[in-house]
């Protein structure tokens, strides 16, 4: 198994307006293909402003399958064209699930 975890530093006081559209962003990319389990996280103690998209996926080959399909789709195109505005910055991390 693979978990991966987009993480972003949103724009001072943007937070609420982040959760909100990934939520709606979460339903966009399940109709385009994204599949497996996901969950959303914010920050509690560290850098402010922290939104962790977090998913999991079988194998690289299976997450690999579910970004192209999912980046490709145009209502996500333009879902997050909206929510670039109120990132700063982000990263993307792959672990191995081993338990």
């Amino acid at each position: 198994m693979i978990l991966v975890r987009d993480v972003f530093r949103l724009k001072f006081g943007s937070a609420r307006e982040a959760v909100t559209m990934w939520k709606e962003g979460i339903e966009i990319g399940r109709r385009a293909g994204m599949g497996g389990p996901v969950r959303l996280l914010t920050d509690i103690t560290g850098p402010y402003y922290t939104l962790v998209f977090e998913s999991s996926y079988e194998n690289l080959g299976a997450f690999e399958h579910a970004a192209r399909t999912t980046m490709s789709a145009s209502e996500w195109r333009k879902w997050y064209q909206r929510f670039v505005p109120l990132a700063e910055s982000g990263y993307r991390e792959l672990f191995t699930i081993v338990e």
